[in-house]
């Protein structure tokens, strides 16, 4: 493969950088430098980066949470079941992933900036279609393409800290912007329900249009973060030959499947919870929104909490144990008691266990794939989706809380094997501080 310069070179020198910050005792968490330039970046554009970051990540949380509210809706309005509506989360997670994948390479030799807003006009135009539907199919379709817009924002918000720092100072921003963004989880059902109480399914398509307008406009004022001489500058069909590498490379794929799988999990909840919820326990859309954001707000809890270990791989796995628990108990207590606030009781250490595991996969991943941070993110977030795409229309066969219930349990269980396999890893001797 022909790279002028090389990847390898440009991560040697990036993580020597890096790492000389990460070892001072000045300001860790603020860089010294850009991406782009040898600048000082300040402070004011430091809160910029981390804010819009945080919209970025956020963005992939909308394009499915806030229109979970709707989903029982929607089976009545398309006259199509509960598994057929479902899918509508199923192309919504094939477009996430399978366009990261794309355009993980396609950023390497253009640059962030330019993919940013090719996908961001992809979803919006998408997004205005998706409301005038006229049958569940080719909702379906816009739901994929919606996705692909989407991705784009999602496996940003990973690469871009990764062009600028690794280790603990990686981890430590990656656990600010999932904090942050704990609240994208908790806060776009309950805007979602309030949508569709009272103005119908077809709101919140287009909020999430505005949002996508207003991400575009704000990303004017952000700097590229993958400057010219970094770039990858071989043949464009080349480029995707580098997953190879990514895909057997040990570490970083097990790292991947702890995130992927952890992630399916959480999928399978939010599909099957608008059906429990409202189906079966018979709340609204709205009290259905306000339950789902406050679940969400402990995934940001659990995303600081994996900082406070020394060894964030312990984190993961700590945080795996406790998901196997709860999602027993969860189990158990759906199956045999049918009680309502016991399953909710269950669900709050589920999610926080997740942002345990969500900070450390997704630093640890990015930490061994940085020498090409746009395919290592693609990847990360491509077996996520896959997980989720796969899982979504199955917690919806048969009975949903039967269904639902086996789920969550093989993908406890799943996801416990891969965080073992985590920990036993050696650490890296070049990022001491992302063991």
């Amino acid at each position: 493969m022909n790279v002028s310069p090389s990847p390898q070179h440009n991560l040697e020198t990036h993580t020597i950088e890096t790492h000389t910050i990460e070892t001072s005792t000045v300001k860790e968490q603020e860089p010294t430098t850009t991406g782009n330039t040898q600048t000082p970046m300040s402070h004011r554009y430091y809160i910029f980066l981390i804010a819009y970051l945080v919209g970025l990540s956020a963005f992939g949380s909308f394009v499915n949470d806030m229109y979970l509210p709707s989903l029982p809706e929607m089976t009545h309005y398309f006259h199509c079941s509960v598994s057929t509506v479902q899918l509508g989360l199923t192309f919504g997670m094939v477009g996430l992933g399978g366009g990261q994948m794309i355009l993980g390479p396609l950023s390497d030799k253009f640059g962030r900036k330019p993919v940013l807003y090719l996908t961001i006009c992809i979803f919006g135009v998408a997004a205005v279609v998706g409301i005038f539907s006229p049958n569940i199919e080719f909702f379906l379709g816009c739901r994929l393409v919606q996705g692909l817009g989407a991705s784009g924002g999602y496996f940003l918000s990973r690469t871009i800290p990764a062009d600028i720092y690794s280790g603990r100072s990686l981890a430590k921003v990656m656990a600010l912007i999932g904090a942050i963004n704990g609240f994208a989880p908790a806060s776009s059902p309950v805007i979602g329900g309030i949508l569709v109480h009272t103005s119908g399914w077809q709101s919140v398509f287009w909020l999430l249009a505005g949002v996508a307008i207003l991400l575009g406009v704000l990303a004017l004022f952000l700097r590229e973060s993958l400057p010219k001489e970094k770039r990858y500058t071989g043949k464009i069909i080349d480029s995707f030959k580098e997953y190879k590498t990514l895909f057997t490379n040990k570490r970083f794929m097990i790292h991947v499947m702890l995130k992927g799988s952890s992630l399916g999990l959480l999928f399978a909840y939010v599909s099957s919870a608008p059906f429990i919820f409202q189906d079966h326990f018979g709340w609204g859309p709205m009290q259905f929104g306000f339950f789902m954001g406050f679940n969400a707000a402990f995934i940001a809890l659990g995303a600081m909490l994996a900082l406070k270990f020394r060894y964030l791989k312990t984190a993961a796995y700590i945080g795996a144990w406790l998901l196997l628990a709860s999602t027993a108990a969860m189990t158990f207590i759906l199956n045999v008691f049918n009680s309502f606030w016991g399953m909710e009781l269950s669900i709050i250490p589920m999610v926080l266990a997740m942002g345990m595991i969500f900070t450390v996969s997704n630093t640890l991943a990015m930490n061994e794939g940085r020498g090409n941070a746009g395919g290592a993110s693609a990847v990360l977030g491509m077996v996520g989706y896959a997980f989720g795409a796969t899982l979504a229309p199955i917690v919806g066969l048969g009975n949903i809380i039967h269904s639902s219930s086996v789920v969550v349990c093989i993908m406890g269980v799943v996801t416990l094997i891969f965080a073992y396999k985590s920990n036993r890893l050696s650490p890296d001797p070049n990022m001491n501080s992302a063991k």
